[in-house]
């Protein structure tokens, strides 16, 4: 009952926080990274998140690849990555009345992933934010999992890191779909492990992103067992 209380306290939070952190952006659009980070600390404190990790983050790769179990996993990151990064967003999100421009104000990237024509302005959209030095965030998963264990990694991260031979951080988070369920509205405060494998270098002529996709999913078993 409390973790539903509390949800409903962080929807309410999010949805007044978020309309702010839209206007501070197109207010101060020089300055979006900063605002960003700001509102992430906040929400790292508001949800009462302990933060472990395992590892070390190697922040000169250019794309960071990450399991997704909800939307407290893109805050953690955004709060322990230094750099800009540039997430790469489904188009719905995109879309949203208002709220969508928490994808267009600090120039994220959104994708189609029903138009075939969107794969180009993808690979566009990439290659301009990497010539701008952020890395490239996403979920290889493509969707949210239920955190029982990971699905099936889609091609889209093999094509980018492909294209542009690009260097790969995988990191591992575990707990945050039972700090923040935002499909059951529900909010505990907890203890998030993020757990750093080594870097990857994409190559076309190796199956690196098999290995990858072998490697995450055994480190992400070998936590869900203990």
């Amino acid at each position: 009952m409390l973790s539903r209380i509390r949800g409903f306290v962080v929807l309410i939070q999010f949805s007044i926080t978020v309309g702010i952190v839209i206007v501070l952006m197109y207010t101060f659009r020089n300055h979006t990274h900063k605002v960003i980070k700001g509102w992430m600390k906040i929400q790292m404190f508001l949800l009462g998140i302990k933060l472990e990790q395992e590892g070390k983050l190697d922040t000169t790769c250019d794309m960071v690849v990450l399991n997704h179990q909800s939307l407290l996993d893109i805050i953690v990151m955004e709060y322990i990555h230094p750099r800009n990064l540039a997430w790469i967003a489904k188009k719905e999100i995109t879309d949203l009345v208002f709220f969508g421009h928490i994808i267009k104000a600090p120039r994220m990237i959104s994708v189609d992933r029903e138009d075939k024509a969107g794969i180009i302005a993808l690979l566009k959209d990439c290659k301009d934010r990497l010539s701008k030095g952020r890395p490239i965030a996403m979920f290889p998963e493509g969707t949210r999992s239920t955190g029982k264990k990971m699905l099936k990694f889609k091609p889209g991260a093999k094509m980018i890191a492909n294209k542009f031979n690009l260097r790969v951080q995988p990191a591992i988070i575990i707990n945050t779909r039972n700090i923040l369920d935002s499909k059951n509205l529900k909010q505990t405060p907890g203890r998030v492990k993020v757990i750093y494998l080594d870097p990857v270098q994409a190559d076309k002529k190796s199956d690196w992103f098999e290995k990858l996709e072998e490697d995450m999913n055994a480190v992400y078993k070998k936590e869900m067992e203990k």
